[in-house]
């Protein structure tokens, strides 16, 4: 039950947040992108929650509770943040004062590709039991190299990099999208970080390493 309350409560903190994060600076309710991006969001959240609460309850655990204790992570998790916050008020105000028209189309897109990228994110924390918010070796982690982690080291980050930055277009705003396109580089920071910690504490993640080149995108990066 304690973990039941701590979902419901994150969950509403969330959606409640959110919600004044984008409807205040647009003036109001009345703005579609914004229900459109919370349905799109918060559904599959809720969906996915459900699912861990009954089949995986201690990663569901984990994830919840999750505070970085590294520094150069903990200044990683604040940006993000703050990347998120900024993101989310230009969106409405570009609402606000119709800075952005942008082409039915595009936002149709982007709602596919963020749906998309929320089941592949699912599946990721499907393949992997260690899967935390945290950058941390836990007691008995193993390297998971299969699926998705036979494709790139990362798959996590590279997903969340599509579903971040498909919410500005999701949302309707050009100018937010400027405001989400540091997350990618926040992400490299953080992937350096945590590789350096995984190659001192997770035995064969250095094979791994030789097996699987790439971290974020093959034949890129």
């Amino acid at each position: 039950m304690n973990l039941l309350w701590k979902a419901i409560l994150k969950f509403a903190v969330g959606l409640l947040s959110v919600g004044l994060l984008l409807f205040l600076p647009a003036g109001g309710l009345g703005y579609p992108n914004g229900w459109l991006f919370i349905c799109l969001l918060f559904i599959p959240m809720l969906l996915l929650g459900i699912v861990l609460f009954f089949r995986a309850p201690a990663l569901l655990e984990k994830r919840l509770s999750a505070k970085e204790r590294q520094g150069t992570q903990k200044g990683v998790v604040a940006l993000l943040g703050l990347l998120f916050v900024v993101g989310f008020i230009v969106a409405g105000l570009d609402h606000r004062f119709g800075w952005t028209e942008l082409p039915p189309f595009v936002v149709v897109i982007a709602s596919v590709v963020l749906l998309l990228s929320y089941a592949l994110y699912a599946e990721v924390m499907r393949e992997n039991a260690y899967l935390s918010r945290t950058v941390e070796v836990q007691e008995g982690q193993k390297v998971v190299d299969t699926g998705l982690y036979g494709v790139v080291r990362h798959p996590m980050y590279a997903v969340t990099i599509w579903l971040f930055l498909s919410i500005p277009l999701v949302l309707g705003s050009l100018w937010s999208l400027l405001c989400f396109l540091p997350y990618i580089a926040v992400i490299v920071i953080r992937i350096k970080n945590e590789e350096r910690l995984l190659e001192e504490g997770l035995i064969g993640y250095r094979a791994y390493e030789k097996k699987v080149k790439y971290r974020l995108l093959p034949f890129v990066w």
